[in-house]
């Protein structure tokens, strides 16, 4: 027989996947179309969306940022052959107060004293959030920045916020002098002994004195004239800034050995948490002023700082807390077995790693708070919120709603959606271990 056998000597070509199966179809087909029951809900979900978004697009495109008034704007919706009611946007409202909306009853005059502090805190937030892509030396801006930031605001004396500057400066040095003489918490103790007596006894006679031989002062601006988007931010960057740290201490306080130091923020911390943020704002317009001496003025806006902060802090605890929880035994014995005192080992060893794993839980709790500051409605602040009535309350834009309630969620939506990428991007540029 003869053979007819045959022994390829060349490899064939590749050849190109399916089409079908890979790119954008690939995908469809795998994760959209892999079923019936997946491809109706695929459909009906496309419909669905679609229907949403064309109705969204057409009530939002309509020629109205011109309109000085809601009649005006119904009558160009006729004109449109549209509904009068809620047939199209009336934009004209946010064009005419998208002022007030930002700055409330702050001064028009005086408004880039608020722009100027905002586009402050992004270079001071650059070598915090961002110190590989930054120089190093604004790190110092970054520490001066939180006096800078109320002098800009509320104006008065530039001494005043220099006096608050020193006595941290005079707490600093007699902590560090005390603490190579003695101890650090004789240190610690003195540094903060030698900051209230400055504050409380010599810091306005030192702000005077300076105040009437070199007058250098901007035009004050009351508390009650603060408002809008501007207010939000205030109060949301001094309880986020101010919270972490007190948060941090809270949680090293409730797993202390001490018994008296964890008995005090366990009761803080159990406290705080149950007790409704609105319910502290109230107390810190009404009540608290009562346990003051008398004839003494204490700033609404300063009660507000003092009471959010303290909210936020409860709950940025408990967060670390589980941070701390999370660490295996090994770690501490890590750092004993190197000879690092308590601090030490926080501070190198331990609080990096469980402010890592905690760090999904601290901007949840970060764009919480921010989202809370619109409860300052409720003792008499104008908020974003706030101001929606008293722009409503207008004859010529009663009646007005979605428009106003959108552009501030669209504001709100751009501040909590940029502190949610950021953490995203923490948390890339500090995974260490292998998915």
């Amino acid at each position: 027989m003869s053979d007819v056998s045959f022994v390829r000597t060349e490899m064939l070509p590749p050849k190109d996947p399916p089409a079908s199966e890979v790119g954008a179809l690939g995908w469809a087909k795998a994760n959209l179309f892999s079923g019936v029951f997946n491809s109706i809900l695929t459909v009906v979900s496309v419909v669905f969306i679609a229907y949403v978004v064309f109705g969204l697009v057409g009530w939002a495109l309509v020629p109205s940022w011109s309109m000085t008034s809601l009649a005006e704007c119904r009558a160009l919706l006729a004109d449109l052959g549209r509904s009068t009611h809620n047939g199209g946007a009336c934009w004209g409202v946010i064009a005419e107060r998208w002022n007030q909306l930002l700055f409330g009853f702050y001064p028009r005059e005086l408004q880039w004293r608020p722009v100027l502090d905002f586009i402050l805190l992004f270079v001071a937030l650059g070598p915090i959030l961002f110190a590989d892509k930054v120089p190093a030396k604004l790190i110092y801006f970054s520490a001066v920045f939180p006096f800078i930031m109320p002098w800009l605001l509320w104006g008065g004396t530039v001494w005043l916020p220099v006096s608050v500057a020193l006595g941290f400066v005079f707490g600093y040095f007699t902590f560090k002098a005390l603490a190579e003489q003695v101890s650090e918490l004789v240190g610690l103790i003195g540094g903060v002994v030698v900051a209230v007596v400055w504050w409380l006894f010599l810091a306005s006679l030192f702000t005077s004195v300076l105040a009437s031989v070199l007058p250098l002062a901007l035009e004050p601006v009351q508390s009650r004239d603060f408002g809008g988007l501007m207010l939000s931010i205030t109060i949301g960057v001094v309880a986020i800034g101010l919270s972490l740290p007190l948060g941090i201490l809270l949680a090293l306080g409730r797993q202390s050995d001490l018994m008296i130091v964890k008995t005090l923020c366990v009761g803080f911390i159990e406290f705080i948490r149950g007790v409704p943020l609105i319910t502290l704002l109230f107390v810190a317009s009404t009540l608290l002023n009562i346990f003051m001496p008398p004839g003494t003025n204490f700033d609404i806006i300063m009660r507000v700082f003092i009471m959010v902060t303290l909210f936020a802090s409860a709950y940025m605890a408990e967060v670390i807390r589980g941070g701390l929880a999370a660490l295996p035994k090994g770690q501490y014995e890590g750092a004993d077995s190197l000879g690092l005192n308590y601090w030490q080992a926080q501070r190198l060893i331990i609080m990096p790693q469980a402010l890592k794993i905690s760090i999904p839980g601290i901007v949840s709790t970060f764009i919480g708070v921010f989202k809370d500051t619109t409860l300052v409605s409720v003792i008499g602040l104008f908020d974003p919120l706030n101001l929606t009535n008293a722009i409503r309350a207008d004859a010529n834009w009663n009646g007005v709603v979605w428009e106003l309630y959108g552009f501030i969620a669209l504001l709100f939506f751009i501040c909590c959606f940029s502190m949610s990428r950021y953490s995203m991007y923490l948390e890339k540029k500090l995974q260490t271990g292998h998915r």
